[in-house]
């Protein structure tokens, strides 16, 4: 009797353990430079309440934002170590895994968000293997605005930007040699470190979208914006393979579900603000410079196809600037025939 009471007691034991175990939440520490009062902030934390509403608990988003984590680069290092699981990072941070993301650094190579949206469609699944092999999921692409040149005085032409201390992102030696052996004057810094750098006049031009300028409020050391767009700004929400790993299977779908609402939401809203940005950010004192004469953006052009063609060489892999151009291409062509 005495030995059955002592089993009965063990197997409730194990019971209580073992459903301990299985509803114990995973916890997704995340982190990214975006503002936690901004479009992207708002997309982000309402996600996470999302997820943990979805899987019952069983995950958990906490967010760290505004770059609180470090620059990107700090924040992939960190995934890498396990200090965090998850990012919602810039380009300078999908580089950082790897340069085939360089391909949407290329100025002036996508002329509509149409065409930017039909190109990563078809980039989508080798990125996702080029993640993979490296230890990273892909949950959701994130969309920053169309990128405008921002600066202390106004910029009509090229020669206009040379004059210029241009901010660049740190960590790409070879890059701030293009910049320097093609007449600029590029500062490295990290992102984290911009606003010293702008209000001490370490920089004095940046490119940026004007949502970020406004979210950010580097436009009260930037008043002037040139009118023409040199394309859009990735950004990509990621969580390491072995996080990923942790989470159930019934739980994945139910993140991945909320990820492409995410993903939506950034399509959809990050267009319409910045167009509102550019509005408000007029109302405040900014001043916009018009795209100029047909030669003068000619010469933009020009300068942009001499990066398209060092970028294709040096800092994006052959086949994937082939496949992106293939994609645009097809594309256009679609376009012109309707």
């Amino acid at each position: 009797m005495k030995r059955s009471l002592s089993l009965l007691v063990l197997t409730i034991l194990l019971s209580v353990l073992t459903a301990g175990q299985s509803a114990a939440a995973v916890t997704i520490k995340l982190a990214t430079l975006v503002p936690e009062r901004s479009v992207w902030g708002n997309v982000l934390r309402d996600m996470g309440a999302e997820w943990k509403d979805a899987t019952d608990g069983n995950v958990v988003l906490r967010i760290y934002p505004g770059g609180v984590a470090g620059d990107d680069p700090d924040v992939v290092r960190k995934m890498r170590i396990g200090q965090l699981h998850a990012g919602t990072l810039t380009l300078a941070g999908l580089s950082e895994i790897d340069n085939s993301f360089n391909i949407f650094s290329v100025p002036m190579f996508f002329e509509s968000y149409e065409e930017y949206f039909y190109v990563l469609e078809k980039l989508e699944p080798t990125l996702r293997e080029v993640l993979a092999k490296k230890g990273f999921e892909l949950l959701h692409w994130g969309h920053g605005g169309w990128i405008h040149l921002f600066a202390i005085r106004e910029v009509a032409s090229v020669d206009d930007l040379k004059d210029l201390k241009l901010f660049v992102w740190a960590g790409s030696d070879k890059l701030v040699r293009w910049w320097k052996d093609s007449g600029y004057h590029p500062v490295p810094l990290a992102f984290t470190d911009v606003p010293t750098g702008l209000q001490t006049g370490m920089i004095e031009a940046m490119p940026n979208t004007p949502l970020a300028a406004l979210s950010f409020q580097y436009f009260r050391y930037t008043p002037f914006m040139l009118e023409m767009g040199f394309g859009p700004f990735l950004g990509a929400t990621l969580v390491t393979t072995k996080a990923w790993n942790k989470i159930d299977d019934g739980d994945r779908r139910a993140i991945l579900a909320s990820s492409e609402k995410a993903a939506k939401r950034f399509r959809t809203e990050v267009p319409d603000q910045d167009t509102k940005a550019v509005a408000e950010m007029k109302k405040r004192g900014l001043k916009v410079t018009p795209a100029g004469s047909p030669a003068v953006q000619d010469a933009w052009r020009t300068e942009a196809q001499k990066f398209a063609r060092e970028m294709r060489e040096t800092f994006v892999p052959p086949e994937i600037y082939d496949m992106a151009i293939k994609a645009r291409d097809e594309y256009r062509g679609r376009a012109g025939s309707n």
